[in-house]
């Protein structure tokens, strides 16, 4: 299978897809042609930029909210991932929260909830869109994971070392079968992510923060080179390599600052 059919106007589902990596997502896939499944929980923000996308480059624009830490709400979106009549050619596994507090301070509950978005969902989603993609002998998944799966940082890091993990290993399985897998691990990126998790941005150094563009730019390019993971410029790159040798105590960070 060569670059031209892996590059070719497609169907991309996007999770997380109303702010953020998922809605930059959305517009560089629209911007190359693709149409679009649009899927997250707040149905407004996502119409509104469904007509955006609709209107700027003429893409057929399909919005799907779902919560996707509830089961059946979940379902139904994997069944638009397997449904035959109607292929989704790119899957895009974006949707995630963070959880502001120390593992022991989160209420079990959340703590579930996080892991059933970054863990369940991604497995879920990666399932019926493998089984199609296989079938058809084409696909490309991105799974948005976090330069954290390479640190001990909780729970969020646990979560997005199984993406991680995950992704490697199935781009290497499944590119047999026409497949591409990718696990995007961007640092810090200026997003709505921190804020709606209430964690305060004025003890990161500006160096470390980048455009959610160049993270999308990169990781789709990175997905059609093959490449099993992205990392997003130099400085997080030398974040991975450096996490093999440093001592796992001086990994572990500062406890997580709120807002006030």
């Amino acid at each position: 299978m060569g670059a031209t059919r892996l590059g070719s106007m497609t169907t991309a589902l996007i999770t997380g897809a109303s702010s953020g990596l998922g809605a930059e997502f959305a517009r560089q896939l629209a911007a190359q042609g693709h149409g679009l499944v649009l899927v997250a929980r707040d149905e407004d923000r996502l119409q509104r930029l469904a007509a955006e996308l609709r209107s700027r480059t003429g893409v057929e624009v399909e919005v799907l909210p779902a919560d996707l830490t509830d089961q059946a709400q979940l379902s139904a979106v994997v069944d638009r991932v397997a449904d035959p009549a109607r292929p989704v050619g790119i899957l895009v596994n974006n949707a995630g929260i963070g959880l502001l507090h120390d593992f022991d301070r989160n209420p079990l509950e959340d703590e579930v909830r996080h892991l059933r978005l970054h863990v369940e969902a991604t497995m879920s989603l990666c399932h019926a869109a493998l089984a199609a993609m296989t079938e058809r002998r084409e696909g490309r998944i991105v799974n948005v994971a976090s330069v954290a799966a390479y640190l001990p940082r909780g729970s969020y890091s646990a979560a997005k070392a199984w993406t991680l993990s995950f992704s490697r290993w199935a781009n290497l399985h499944y590119r047999r079968d026409g497949v591409l897998v990718t696990a995007l691990c961007p640092g810090f990126v200026h997003t709505e992510f921190h804020e709606r998790m209430g964690m305060s941005k004025r003890f990161i150094p500006p160096f470390l923060w980048l455009r959610a563009s160049r993270v999308v730019r990169e990781g789709l390019l990175d997905n059609l080179r093959g490449k099993a993971v992205s990392i997003p410029s130099r400085r997080y790159k030398a974040v991975a390599l450096v996490s093999h040798v440093l001592p796992r105590r001086l990994l572990v960070g500062p406890r997580r600052r709120p807002l006030n």
